[in-house]
């Protein structure tokens, strides 16, 4: 089997994708499927483009970069000769060049929405995507074999859209790190480190997230002098500078944004992980802290109710008081139970989790939509 992938960019500057569609792609090509994936180029596509390997890749210059356009997309895509196609991410070229690929083959096509339809994510930009949709969007979405949703949450948003179409309810999947390295804390300064990672966009909430630390922090009823909030991502829209000046105490620290080997000096240096997002598919920071058996605050729009359930985060709101709950309960939780939280976190992800379940999940969903048959446990049809 030839499947193709296809994505806005392959590099760092598409965010969780980065790490989600890659690992995917590689997961696939484990199933014994042959693997190609084509992009657009920028500026960090030569150097992430060693992240792939030993994955076929091929990146396009565009010729309208901030929709995505490259002409010579689709003639690359038919000379692959696919037997399927499976796009990330909507409201770009790349859903015209699917729905091209599908009228000249006749062969299937499956879109990953990857939480471009959920409604925090729909009323962002609602008047661009309001006339992508009806300029292509829509067509493209009906037309789909199969729609992936991340999470039965995520499925419901696709119901809620009046998409009739198959849907597969598959999450993203994480690498099990080893742990024989040292995976404690940072203990800098005797302090203790709570981790946001991630972009620096408004959906992160992370503006919330500073003024709850504000309010724990000069709480006398907590012991929050022993922390320090490390807030590691890349600046989008000017946001950082925002998220600087309502940072009123030196506890707070801006990493700038981590890859690769920094990256995971950070989920083995830090104590817990948050995530206070608005709106999510299924963030992988979440699935990468718990691989690296850290306990995890985060809101439920993250989408990871199981979570909740094993014991492996806590739940929080949106709000800066819902969030210094539970800041205030993470930083009294004692070291042991902090440890035995992130425990459960390693375990749901080897359990449900892993690049290889994944894999074989989504293989499962390309041969349905190739060859029919019984649909597999992860189909929902009604």
């Amino acid at each position: 089997m030839k499947v193709g992938f296809l994505v806005s960019s392959i590099s760092r500057d598409a965010g969780g994708l980065f790490q989600s569609v890659r690992g995917l792609a590689k997961a696939v090509a484990s199933t014994n499927a042959t693997v190609h994936v084509f992009g657009i180029s920028d500026e960090q596509s030569a150097l992430d483009s060693e992240e792939w390997r030993p994955l076929s890749v091929q990146t396009f210059r565009p010729q309208l970069r901030a929709w995505g356009y490259a002409n010579q997309l689709v003639p690359a895509m038919l000379g692959a000769d696919l037997d399927v196609l499976s796009v990330h991410g909507l409201w770009k070229y790349c859903s015209v060049a699917s729905r091209r690929w599908h009228q000249r083959t006749d062969r299937p096509y499956v879109i990953h929405p990857e939480g471009m339809l959920e409604p925090w994510a729909l009323r962002n930009a609602r008047w661009k995507k309001r006339i992508a949709a009806l300029l292509y969007e829509n067509q493209h979405l009906r037309e789909a074999a199969c729609l992936r949703a991340l999470s039965e949450a995520e499925a419901l948003s696709f119901r809620a859209q009046g998409l009739s179409n198959p849907i597969c309810v598959i999450p993203n999947g994480v690498d099990l790190p080893d742990l024989s390295e040292s995976n404690a804390g940072s203990g800098s300064h005797n302090r203790k480190t709570l981790l946001y990672l991630g972009r620096l966009h408004r959906k992160k909430n992370v503006a919330n997230l500073i003024h709850a630390w504000n309010h724990t922090f000069n709480s006398q009823a907590c012991k929050s002098d022993n922390w320090i909030l490390a807030i590691a991502g890349w600046n989008q829209s000017g946001y950082e500078s925002e998220l600087k000046r309502i940072a009123a105490v030196p506890s707070i620290v801006f990493l700038g944004p981590q890859f690769g080997s920094d990256k995971s000096k950070c989920y083995r240096t830090c104590d817990a992980f948050i995530l206070p997002s608005l709106s999510e598919g299924l963030p992988m920071t979440v699935l990468e802290a718990w691989a690296y058996a850290k306990p995890v605050l985060m809101t439920p729009e993250c989408n990871l109710p199981e979570g909740f359930t094993a014991g492996a985060a806590l739940r929080v709101g949106p709000d800066p008081e819902e969030i210094a709950d539970g800041l205030k309960s993470i930083i009294e939780m004692s070291d042991n139970d902090r440890r035995a939280m992130g425990a459960r976190g390693r375990d749901l992800v080897a359990t449900k989790f892993s690049w290889p379940r994944v894999g074989e999940q989504m293989r499962a969903v390309y041969d349905w939509v190739l060859g029919g048959g019984a649909p597999p446990a992860t189909m929902r049809l009604d």
